[in-house]
């Protein structure tokens, strides 16, 4: 009791001594010296990235007609509010919830007919005296949602508008409800929203979407309304309009490109659209101007490579689709070299050497193009792209025809079911802050990456200097920005010709599977104006040993199939690798892009047989490997 008496004793002392004016009183003055330097925190008002942001760059909510005609009645509140962690229902009354919020999101609607489903259902007086408009609205009514679709899709497909012309009854007072929505939820340095919409160029059914993300806030995306399909179904128009809208905003904007998988040979193709003419340098100086990042996965296929087109990667036919387009042209084989990216990368360097400007200077993000306002992409909580699609027992969940609807009697082999439906993907931003400009910043100097739904951490610099001992340096990230360049970085020869040297690190998904290896695709066109790729291991698990042909054994699959399940016992929780390019010449043009593989984990399609006691399908995998690819470093002679 003493001893705790002389404690309260000199504490209150203490406190009597220690008030302001016994600190600050005018006879004694506190003084300080000041540091050499002007700030003593090494991060205030620091730009490097010092950290990775994950988010959605393409959601989709009831104001996309494809979704609220088809059944999803939730809203862009709903859709912030989910990423954002809080629990909300879906639109047939399954809870749902992330693991983990997001970062941040951007909701896409499709710009043509911009908010028809709930303006519809609103039951406007003005809208509902156009024929077409009052057909579709009893329908939705009735609950006949296929007939409503049907009623709307193929004039979508035929740019044969009803309401064109008609955008302030409904495009403008539904994008104005999707933006204040985005201003609502945006928390600068806690929760980004990112107001956009999705451009939904459709030409004989074949996909040539872009999804425009703006880099400001409401005050001045409402100075316009979105461009539309039906005012045209040219990128390069879409372009001009981009332009126009910086002029007369003061802001700026980008344009993301997806789905090359579904273009039948438009998205990465040698002609321009409308002209038919040759690509110039002035075309590729637009498109890389304002595309700068391209979606590499999402539901709708991988769009990375394709087995054909890269034949000695034994990881390249992962999640493909390659069976037409939306419209009625059959998939042909020599449509592929204008489809995927790592082929569009490599056909940009032919580019950059006979135009001296690269169209298809493009980094990789990955996105959802979820269609219920849900972006679920975990293989244990994936809701799928439409709401009709849902989790239940139902045939629509695994069979319903995604691609291939049109005509009615189209083969199977030109159908995509939803079974085959991939549970992707996410965007990794290294930005400084989490703010609207830091990521969309991030984002034009293509510092990103796509995962395909998990969150891998990745890292990468390249140079000429870095040495072996750089890899485990404390100052890694300042270091690497220092001595070299970030993904989505360009490397310039120098007159010694040394070879360029990368530095990669990589984390696993907290909550997610142990890594199976980093590799590294390199692209490049040689003196002769030939194109090659090559895929190196660079770093693995276990103790595997590279065969003379530089391959690497398989993991391994620990995935229980009947109890939709798999163990850490195998990978590794972080990966890292010091390379030199072993094949280099100092004159031939290259690019270097990571992919970082995951262990084997239960496909999302097992998670369902399991929980919703159905049988497995045989003819898409019951496992799957997650993976990240980073946005390419390009080399330059």
């Amino acid at each position: 009791m003493k001893r705790y008496c002389l404690i309260f004793v000199n504490l209150s002392l203490l406190a009597a001594l220690a008030t302001p004016a016994n600190l600050y009183a005018k006879n004694t003055p506190v003084t300080k010296q000041a540091p050499t330097s002007s700030t003593y925190s090494p991060y205030a008002d620091s730009k490097i990235p010092r950290q990775v942001y994950f988010g959605d760059t393409h959601l989709h909510t009831t104001y996309s007609a494809d979704a609220g005609l088809v059944g999803a009645i939730l809203n862009p509140e709903d859709a912030y509010r989910l990423a954002r962690g809080e629990q909300i229902r879906s639109s047939f009354g399954l809870p749902v919830k992330l693991l983990q919020p997001y970062d941040f999101l951007a909701v896409t609607d499709h710009s043509e007919n911009l908010g028809l489903a709930p303006i519809l259902k609103e039951a406007s007086l003005e809208l509902l005296e156009i024929p077409w408009a009052a057909k579709v609205a009893e329908l939705l009514k009735k609950g006949d949602l296929p007939a409503a679709y049907d009623a709307w899709a193929p004039r979508v497909q035929a740019q044969d508008d009803p309401l064109k012309g008609k955008s302030s009854m409904l495009n403008t007072p539904a994008w104005k409800r999707i933006t204040a929505a985005a201003e609502n939820y945006n928390e600068p340095g806690t929760f980004t929203a990112l107001i956009g919409f999705e451009w939904t160029s459709m030409p004989d059914g074949n996909n040539l979407h872009r999804n425009v993300i703006f880099r400001d806030g409401k005050n001045k995306a409402d100075q316009i309304v979105p461009f539309s399909y039906y005012d045209s179904g040219d990128p390069e128009d879409l372009w001009a309009w981009m332009a126009a809208y910086e002029k007369k905003t003061g802001s700026k904007l980008l344009a993301i490109p997806h789905n090359g998988n579904l273009s039948n040979g438009l998205m990465f193709d040698d002609v321009t659209f409308s002209a038919q003419e040759p690509l110039n340098s002035d075309y590729a100086k637009r498109r890389q101007t304002w595309e700068p990042i391209y979606e590499v996965t999402q539901p709708k296929g991988d769009g990375e490579t394709h087995p054909t087109l890269s034949t000695t990667d034994e990881f390249a036919d992962f999640e493909t689709w390659d069976r037409g387009s939306f419209g009625p042209q059959a998939k042909q084989t020599n449509m592929l070299t204008r489809e995927y990216a790592r082929e569009a990368l490599k056909r940009g360097l032919a580019y950059e050497a006979k135009l001296g400007v690269n169209p298809f200077k493009f980094g990789l993000i990955g996105a959802t193009d979820s269609h219920n306002a849900l972006s679920t992409t975990r293989e244990d909580n994936f809701f799928s792209k439409m709401a009709v699609f849902e989790p239940d027992v139902s045939d629509m969940r695994w069979n319903e025809i995604v691609v291939g609807r049109y005509p009615k009697d189209r083969p199977r082999n030109q159908q995509h079911l939803a079974r085959e439906l991939n549970a992707s993907g996410l965007t990794a931003v290294w930005a400084h802050e989490n703010t609207r400009e830091a990521l969309w910043d991030a984002m034009m100097r293509k510092e990103v990456y796509a995962t395909t739904g998990s969150r891998i951490r990745v890292r990468v610099f390249g140079g000429f200097d870095f040495t072996a001992n750089d890899i485990n340096r404390s100052d890694f990230a300042e270091y690497g920005y220092a001595h070299g360049v970030p993904m989505g970085g360009n490397l310039t020869g120098s007159a010694s010709g040394k070879a360029p040297v990368f530095l990669v690190q990589a984390l696993r998904d907290a909550n997610g599977a142990n890594l199976d290896r980093i590799q590294i695709i390199k692209g490049w066109h040689d003196e002769e104006g030939k194109l090659h790729e090559r895929v190196y291991d660079v770093a693995w698990s276990g103790e595997r040993k590279l065969d003379k042909d530089g391959k690497l054994a398989a993991v391994g699959n620990t995935v229980n199939v009947n109890t939709a399940s798999y163990s850490n016992a195998i990978g590794a929780s972080t990966l890292q690798a010091f390379w030199v390019d072993p094949q280099f010449r100092s004159s031939e043009r290259a690019f270097y892009y990571v992919r970082v593989l995951e262990i084997p984990t239960p496909r999302w399609t097992t998670y369902d047989a399991k929980r919703l006691g159905i049988s497995l399908p045989t003819d898409v995998p019951s496992s799957t490997q997650d993976r990240a690819y980073t946005s390419p470093i390009w080399y330059t002679p």
